[in-house]
C-alpha cells in the first residue's frame, strides 16, 4: 500500500513579508553602490565583504537559537531572505552553505569548543563551508562512499577523493562523509561517519572542475593521509547516515533549487512585450503556474521544518521538480520567443542569458542530488521499491 506525500498548507506570515521589504531595500542599496550586478549571471557569487554585511544585518543564523548567536526567527522568514537573494543574483556563496546546513550540524553534533569558535564566525559572515559527500564512483549515492577514515593515535587518517564539491577552493571548512567501517548486508548505510575538516592544510589537494561557461564552482578534493583529530568527529561513529539524511531537507527544499535559471523568465516576458500572441501568453502562463506550484511546495517544506518535522521526502520532490523545471526553461523560452520581432536591441540580452542558462543546465542535476537518486528516494517513500 503506497503512502501519499503530504505537503502542509502554509502561508508566509506578515513578519516574513515585512522582512522581505527590508531585504529588498538592502539589495537595492548594494546594487546602487556597485557591490554586485544582478544581471551578471556569470559571476562567481563569492564575496566575503557582502557576506559580512549580511551577517551585520543579522540574516545569517536567522533561525538559530540565541544561545549560539542566532535570532530564533522562523524558517519562513529565512525562506524570504533566500528567495530575495536568489532572484537578485546576490553573491551569497561565502556564507550560504554554512548558514543553511553546516551551522545546524555543528550546533547538533560538534564539541563545545568547536561551537564556540566556528559558529560566531559563521554568523558574522567570516567563515565559509563546503560539503564533502559525492565521490567519483558513487555520485550522490551517499551510501556508496568509499573515501576512508582509518583510526590512528588521537584521530583519523583520511584517504580518497570527493568530487563536485561546490566552493571547496574558497572554503574554510568542509563537513565530510567518510567510511569508517564496511557496510553490512543488513544495512548498506552502516559504516559512514561525519568529520569537520579544516581546509587549506597539508594532505588536501583541491583541483578545479571548470564548467563549459568558464566558471569555477565545482572541485575535486583529494585527501592523502590527512590527519583529523578525534574531537572533529561529528556524532556517532559509523552512524552518520542518520545525520546526513536529516540534512537533505535543508539542502534540497529551498527556492535556490528552482530559481537558478529564473532570470530567463522575466527577460522572456520583456521580449514578448505587453501584448504577446496566444501561444506566447499561454506559454508564459504555464511557466508561471509551474513556478508558483513549486514555490508553494517549497514554502510548505520550510513550514514543516519550522514545526520540527524532517520532510526529507518532500524536499527531494521539490529538488527533483525544480531541477527539471530550471533545466527546461531555456529551451521553452527559446521556442516561445522564436517568432518575436528579431530586433537586436530587443534580443541581445535575451540570447546571452539563454546561452548561459543552457550551458549551466547539466550541472543543476549534479548539485544537491542527481535526479535518479532523488527519484529512488521518492519511490522508497511511496513504498514503490
Amino acid at each position: 500500500m503506497s503512502t501519499a506525500i503530504q505537503f502542509d498548507p502554509i502561508r508566509l506570515p506578515s513578519e516574513a513579508e515585512a522582512l522581505r521589504k527590508e531585504v529588498r531595500a538592502f539589495l537595492q542599496d548594494e546594487i546602487a553602490a556597485g557591490t554586485f550586478d544582478p544581471n551578471a549571471v556569470a559571476a562567481s557569487g563569492f564575496n566575503r565583504e557582502f557576506s559580512r554585511k549580511v551577517g551585520a544585518k543579522g540574516w545569517i543564523g536567522l533561525t538559530w537559537p540565541k544561545k549560539f548567536g542566532g535570532q530564533e526567527r522562523s524558517f519562513l522568514e529565512r525562506y524570504v531572505v533566500t528567495e530575495e537573494f536568489r532572484v537578485a543574483n546576490a553573491p551569497v556563496r561565502g556564507h550560504f552553505t554554512a548558514d543553511r546546513q553546516s551551522g545546524p550540524t555543528i550546533m547538533k553534533y560538534a564539541q563545545d569548543h568547536i561551537k564556540d569558535d566556528v559558529l560566531p564566525r559563521i554568523i558574522r559572515g567570516e567563515c565559509s563551508f563546503c560539503i564533502g559527500m559525492s565521490e567519483p564512483n558513487s555520485g550522490s549515492d551517499l551510501f556508496a562512499a568509499s573515501t576512508r577514515a582509518t583510526k590512528t593515535d588521537g584521530g583519523w587518517l583520511i584517504n580518497g577523493t570527493k568530487i563536485w564539491t561546490s566552493g571547496a577552493h574558497n572554503s574554510d571548512y568542509m563537513i565530510g562523509l567518510f567510511r569508517t567501517s564496511p557496510s553490512t548486508k543488513e544495512n548498506r548505510r552502516h559504516g559512514l561517519t561525519q568529520f569537520l575538516v579544516k581546509m587549506g592544510q597539508p594532505g588536501i589537494t583541491v583541483n578545479p572542475v571548470v564548467q563549459m561557461t568558464g566558471i569555477h564552482e565545482f572541485n575535486e578534493v583529494v585527501f592523502e593521509n590527512l590527519f583529523i583529530a578525534d574531537d572533529h568527529v561529528f556524532g556517532e561513529i559509523d552512524m552518520a547516515w542518520k545525520q546526513a539524511t536529516s540534512e537533505l531537507a535543508y539542502e534540497r527544499s529551498g527556492p535556490e533549487r528552482f530559481l537558478e535559471t529564473f532570470y530567463v523568465l522575466p527577460e522572456l516576458v520583456r521580449v514578448l512585450g505587453n501584448k504577446p500572441d496566444t501561444r506566447g501568453a499561454e506559454g508564459i502562463g504555464r511557466l508561471v503556474a509551474q513556478l508558483h506550484t513549486m514555490r508553494r511546495m517549497s514554502v510548505s517544506v520550510n513550514g514543516m521544518l519550522q514545526a520540527g518535522k524532517e520532510p526529507t521526502l518532500q524536499g527531494s520532490l521539490v529538488k527533483n521538480l525544480g531541477t527539471l523545471w530550471e533545466q527546461s526553461l531555456p529551451s521553452k523560452a527559446r521556442d516561445l520567443a522564436a517568432f518575436s520581432e528579431a530586433d537586436p536591441g530587443n534580443r541581445a540580452t535575451f540570447e546571452e542569458l539563454l546561452q548561459f542558462a543552457t550551458m549551466i543546465a547539466p550541472k543543476l542535476t549534479i548539485q544537491g542530488g542527481t535526479t535518479e537518486v532523488l527519484r529512488g528516494i521518492i519511490a522508497r517513500g511511496l513504498d514503490l521499491r
